[in-house]
């Protein structure tokens, strides 16, 4: 999430009006999270129960490293309820041996944004609210 902290006013350039981070944690853990990591402007929600990550598809056992149940890394690019880009880490699994995080990273994300804007034109483009 650090990055995605530092590069938030990149996002706003490519019409992202917010950043969120949803993880398979309760609101205690995810506000210690942010303070620790420093974060600014990535907004924090918890998915204490798993639920909303469940209904994703997203879900992992990750029992191998000792968490239990959690989040698949993924993000999104939503714009008025509907998912315009969906960034998924391969490897999707229960149990993974890895921990991917290159399709989901911020950087990734905005190289994606920049040369989607570039194929179309500027008057086609919409303003997006990014969920990860």
């Amino acid at each position: 999430m650090p990055d995605f902290d530092k590069l938030y006013e990149e996002f706003g350039k490519h019409g992202i009006e917010s950043v969120y981070c949803i993880a398979v944690n309760d609101a205690f853990v995810m506000n210690a999270w942010g303070k620790a990591s420093g974060l600014q402007k990535v907004k924090l929600i918890p998915d204490g129960s798993g639920e909303f990550t469940r209904k994703m598809g997203m879900l992992v056992a990750k029992d191998n490293l000792g968490f239990g149940l959690r989040s698949w890394r993924y993000a999104a690019v939503i714009n008025d309820c509907f998912i315009e880009q969906w960034f998924v880490e391969e490897g999707l699994s229960d149990n993974c041996e890895t921990d991917p995080y290159e399709v989901s990273s911020p950087q990734n994300i905005l190289e994606t944004l920049m040369s989607l804007e570039t194929e179309s034109a500027p008057d086609q483009r919409s303003e997006r609210l990014t969920a990860l």
